[in-house]
């Protein structure tokens, strides 16, 4: 196993997957949490219960240390999303939905580098993907390798940005999350993680909770189907 990794963890499927590989790859795994005055604060909830939960069902989780959460509401009083205040989840003239927050991950990544850097980790690991997304340009790849060299340089640290769901659809994803750790993985998915723009935890679908129309929704849902079909992306 390499060293350590700091996870980016939202209490989401996408996050729950990776903390899930990165325990699995590395003797010691952290997590680091958002508190950005998100609609779907609940996934702040749910992070704790299913870090609660993998402790308790997984005997391959005592690698698990330390878990911190930090608050970043800048990110409501700088930006104008449908993530960060009431307003209708609708495609923006630029071809980005409203949920879209401004500099979102390449703050997340930068406050990660800096706990990780006291922390003595290297390894960052993010649950951003290309394949199924909404378009948002601080998921591309190539942004992360450009972070990726900016941290190292103001920071004059060897970091490494890993992103396990990069180039896998959400059908994958649900797949990668079986090979990981079978049905009791894929179930504390279903019932535990969240990823609903909404904040809707009162509907319980075959996938998870969630209100079934947000774009989060639209993905893990469609992606759910293909994986329980055997089927590949669309």
């Amino acid at each position: 196993m390499d060293a350590a990794a700091l996870v980016l963890f939202s209490g989401g499927q996408d996050s729950t997957v990776c903390l899930a590989w990165a325990l699995r790859r590395y003797a010691r795994v952290e997590t680091i949490g958002f508190g950005y005055g998100q609609r779907h604060a609940v996934e702040l909830a749910c992070r704790t219960e299913i870090l609660h939960e993998l402790k308790r069902v997984f005997p391959w989780t005592k690698n698990l240390g330390a878990d911190t959460l930090v608050k970043l509401d800048l990110l409501r009083e700088l930006g104008d999303s449908a993530l960060t205040r009431e307003a209708e989840i609708t495609m923006g003239a630029s071809g980005l939905p409203s949920t879209f927050v401004p500099g979102r991950n390449l703050l997340f990544f930068t406050a990660a580098a800096a706990l990780a850097y006291r922390r003595g980790i290297e390894t960052l690991v993010g649950g951003m993907c290309e394949t199924d997304y909404s378009g948002y340009p601080d998921c591309r790849d190539d942004t992360l390798k450009a972070l990726q060299v900016a941290l190292n340089l103001g920071m004059d640290r060897r970091f490494v940005i890993e992103t396990p769901l990069m180039w896998i659809d959400k059908a994958a994803t649900w797949r990668l999350a079986e090979e990981l750790g079978g049905a009791p993985l894929v179930d504390l998915i279903i019932e535990r993680s969240h990823s609903c723009y909404r904040g809707e935890r009162g509907r319980r679908h075959a996938w998870g909770y969630g209100c079934a129309a947000c774009p989060a929704c639209d993905l893990r849902a469609r992606g759910y189907q293909r994986y329980k079909s055997g089927s590949g992306t669309d």
